[in-house]
């Protein structure tokens, strides 16, 4: 019988939100059995509690926003990302802003703020969700599509097309584990292109972005070097494992064509309605 767990002790850090640009200190916390990841908002009234789970996902534009109790959080997928790689089933994230500080742009300080804490057993049984069917989700367009089929452990399979040259198709297939997923996939960073900065700045999106935090390339080359020759469909596959923690925790072989956060919580809504 699988336990549930949970941090050992707390754990803290301080940043820049990545679109919002706004000063933010988060916490990670121990927490009861079944509670699930709960964000905890203390710099609002009341300190409102969003359950990370995919029912409370509102938006999915360039990151995912899970909305609860009158309150929001967003770009939560890189930290849901290290928590789901970390086997953490219960833990509350206290935040005094919207979103999470970009760090990195990647998962790998959250996955080591998590190892740092501790992970330990709880006197509960996982609560573990066990796919019987495939479950399919595919893009408007028909050329994009994400699906989770039944598997005897966590795989992720992705590729990704971009039209520009220095791109193009990339490809990465993954079995999950921690140590694969530290080495392999946590350093991976957010991905733009120069000349979308503007306009996401207009929209108020990537406001804290900086090239220490976010890979970024034109139609000369990259502006800054790249960690892996395939870094962006590492990135990709770091985003799926966040949001498919949003329908809980189970065995799957995720395989996905130019998926983004509305085609992953499309699918996490699915599932997460059935079990």
């Amino acid at each position: 019988m699988l336990k549930q767990r949970t941090l050992q002790n707390k754990v803290s850090c301080t940043g820049v939100g990545l679109h919002s640009g706004k000063k933010v200190r988060l916490e990670l916390r121990p927490a009861d059995v079944d509670s699930g990841i709960i964000f905890l908002r203390t710099d609002l009234p009341d300190q409102p509690r969003i359950h990370a789970t995919a029912d409370n996902v509102t938006a999915t534009i360039r990151a995912t926003t899970l909305a609860e109790n009158g309150a929001k959080v967003f770009t939560i997928e890189h930290l849901m990302s290290a928590l789901n790689a970390c086997g953490v089933d219960n833990c509350t994230v206290a935040m005094d802003a919207e979103e999470p500080p970009v760090l990195q742009g990647n998962s790998i300080d959250f996955f080591r703020m998590i190892k740092s804490a501790g992970v330990v057993e709880q006197n509960a049984e996982r609560k573990f969700t066990r796919l019987e069917k495939i479950y399919r989700v595919d893009a408007d367009d028909g050329k994009r599509f994400v699906m989770a089929l039944p598997y005897d452990g966590f795989r992720v399979s992705f590729v990704s097309v971009n039209p520009h040259p220095l791109i193009g198709i990339q490809y990465a297939d993954f079995e999950i584990t921690e140590e694969i997923y530290e080495r392999e996939i946590a350093p991976a960073r957010t991905i733009a292109y120069e000349k979308e900065i503007a306009a996401l700045h207009e929209m108020g999106l990537g406001l804290g972005g900086t090239l220490e935090n976010v890979i970024v390339y034109n139609d000369e080359g990259w502006l800054n070097e790249l960690i892996y020759p395939d870094e962006l469909v590492r990135h990709k596959i770091l985003d799926v494992i966040g949001d498919m923690r949003l329908a809980g925790i189970f065995n799957c072989h995720i395989v996905a064509a130019a998926s983004g956060h509305a085609l992953n919580t499309q699918l996490a809504k699915k599932i997460y309605a059935d079990f």
